[in-house]
């Protein structure tokens, strides 16, 4: 891996991006895009942490998700549109069943996703 390492506080151009270091020492990994794996295909995360006990809907909005072929963020701009305003990582909490869901978010959940509240709850 190409690793830069800048000591600096003014702006510089790294390729097409300016960016304007402040502070420290700042590592930016230039050879590998965020969203690439190594080979050059595009890469999702998968789940590191193991399921948690926090909610018990997180499963059930994961798996409706998935069935309607939404992404997260689709999700939570329906969700914003209901007016729930939810992090990705907050979402993924969330799903991971390590965050505990509001009433008001659970109904807006259930409604972004076209599932009943029971149906959620696994009734």
């Amino acid at each position: 891996m190409d690793f830069h390492i800048f000591h600096r506080t003014a702006p510089f151009i790294f390729g097409d991006i300016k960016f304007i270091i402040f502070g420290n020492t700042k590592y930016v990994n230039a050879s590998i895009p965020y969203n690439r794996d190594r080979s050059g295909g595009v890469g999702l995360k998968t789940r590191k942490l193991e399921l948690g006990t926090r909610n018990i809907i997180g499963a059930r909005v994961t798996q409706a998700r998935m069935e309607r072929g939404m992404k997260q963020v689709e999700l939570l701009a329906q969700l914003q549109l209901a007016g729930v305003d939810m992090s990705i990582p907050a979402l993924s909490l969330l799903e991971g069943q390590k965050r505990p869901v509001s009433d008001k978010e659970f109904c807006a959940l259930a409604d972004a996703l076209h599932v009943s509240v029971d149906w959620l709850l696994g009734r």
